[in-house]
């Protein structure tokens, strides 16, 4: 009898010691499960690089998942950072990413990049290259080189993306899918894009003057990549974007949001040609030795894409600071077109589509054909939980399992072709020495893309807008 008791008693050891160790085995350390994995208990460790302004409310957007802790903040400007530092006072805090990134990789899971557009690329990669899933503010990056790279870095390092356009997790763009799915205007050809911006300065000659560098600043970390250029309160805090190199205009402040159903839509990925025309006033800064530093105050742009089914071609076209599209006659009088930010149309063969930005509000032309046409089932899955933390559960399901609506496999041919047109912009405002009088410009010439070597064909001079050289101490690290 004494035996059984004790048989029984090491049983019941048994299993309790088994159950504890099963349970163990969920809340082992994130670095114990392997690069890329964290423990389905555990939480989301987000560093943020650029905590200032859309910074600030990336990592509030973030911190809304009970998943999420923000462990470490970093930025260049202290005071852009008073808010995140006051939300988070428990997050060490860092001026240079890279420092943060050496001290705090091991406490890291994850990266927000939401700095000027010039320090996208190299940021993210560092953190990349550490193992860390990384959300990076649109577009993805300031140049298409490096846009190419972030791609295939994502694959090579098996991390999760996502580029912050949040309009591609809505229901917009989902519902405007189904409805150009199912052939209610037919086989797109033409498609029109637009948008209000630059509201901030572009157009305008280069800043001038000597200013003393506020002690919250630090420049050299601010400038990043680009070549260096003295302290003006004219590029910061905001309006860098109109400033070639800091920002790519208007085309990539809004086409990442404006023209995401185009791409999530259609059968497109990487366009043939590319040409475009800027505003005359343009002219002005022009004189005989160098290009100006500012983006255009507005501009058109013409891509054509090669429909990847082999059924013919696509013709998107870009019109930006106030520049718009015929109305359509099918519009009417009163009918607003696109929203206050932008829009698009596209025109079929049976009939056109539009929708505002961020691809909402999706209506066929004329409107009233919402109410005649029967509307396609919702066959597309929808993103209740958003874009922001859309991404936080990926990550926290792992890299091949967690599902993003914008990862850099996606995002990074986007953000190529949206770069195009900063390339034909920068190409038109290019120097032809060898021309004589007002033709010394190249004008409005269409630009052939060899996308597979990321090459003007036509054009060679085009071409050092693929590439940036970065400043001494900087680059990719690949």
């Amino acid at each position: 009898m004494k035996k059984n008791k004790q048989n029984n008693q090491s049983r019941r050891d048994f299993l309790k010691n088994t159950s504890l160790a099963a349970a163990g085995f969920f809340i082992v350390p994130r670095h114990v499960l392997g690069k890329g994995y964290i423990a389905p208990s555990d939480k989301l460790n987000i560093a943020g690089i650029g905590v200032g302004g859309k910074g600030t409310s990336d990592l509030a957007e973030f911190a809304k998942s009970p998943k999420v802790n923000i462990v470490a903040l970093c930025d260049v400007d202290d005071r852009q950072a008073v808010k995140s530092r006051q939300s988070f006072p428990k997050a060490p805090y860092y001026k240079d990413f890279r420092e943060m990134l050496d001290k705090e990789k091991k406490n890291i899971d994850a990266v927000s990049v939401s700095t000027p557009d010039n320090t996208h690329a190299v940021a993210a990669i560092s953190a990349m290259q550490l193992g860390k899933h990384v959300y990076v503010q649109k577009p993805l990056t300031h140049d298409i080189y490096e846009a190419r790279k972030l791609t295939e870095a994502a694959k090579r390092y098996q991390v999760v993306t996502q580029m912050g356009n949040q309009g591609g997790s809505g229901d917009g763009v989902r519902k405007m899918k189904e409805m150009v799915d199912a052939g209610l205007i037919g086989r797109v050809h033409t498609v029109h894009c637009w948008t209000n911006r630059p509201v901030w300065p572009q157009g305008v000659p280069t800043p001038t003057g000597q200013f003393d560098i506020p002690a919250e600043v630090n420049w050299d970390l601010w400038i990043g990549p680009a070549k260096k250029i003295d302290y003006n309160p004219a590029y910061l805090p905001f309006n860098w974007r109109g400033w070639w190199a800091f920002g790519t205009g208007s085309l990539g402040d809004m086409a990442c949001h404006i023209m995401d159903p185009v791409f999530r839509i259609l059968p497109i990925d990487y366009p043939s040609s590319v040409e475009c025309s800027v505003a005359t006033v343009y002219k002005k800064m022009w004189d005989d030795t160098m290009n100006p530093d500012s983006c255009p105050p507005s501009s058109i742009m013409h891509l054509v894409y090669p429909r990847k089914d082999g059924k013919g071609e696509i013709k998107v076209s870009w019109h930006d600071g106030g520049l718009l599209p015929e109305r359509p006659s099918e519009l009417l009088p009163e009918e607003a077109m696109g929203n206050w930010d932008g829009g698009v149309i596209m025109e079929g063969t049976k009939g056109k589509i539009m929708c505002d930005c961020y691809g909402a509000n999706p209506r066929l032309l004329p409107t009233k054909l919402m109410t005649e046409k029967k509307m396609p089932k919702e066959t597309i899955k929808r993103v209740p939980e958003g874009h922001y933390i859309q991404w936080v559960n990926a990550c926290m399901e792992g890299y091949g399992k967690g599902v993003t609506s914008s990862p850099f496999e996606y995002a990074g041919p986007f953000t190529e072709s949206i770069l195009m047109g900063n390339l034909a912009i920068r190409s038109f405002m290019m120097k032809n020495p060898s021309a004589a009088g007002d033709n010394k410009y190249p004008g409005r010439k269409r630009l052939l893309w060899d996308a597979q070597n990321m090459k003007i064909t036509n054009f060679d001079e085009a071409n050092q807008f693929v590439k940036r050289e970065y400043r001494e101490g900087w680059g990719l690290g690949l």
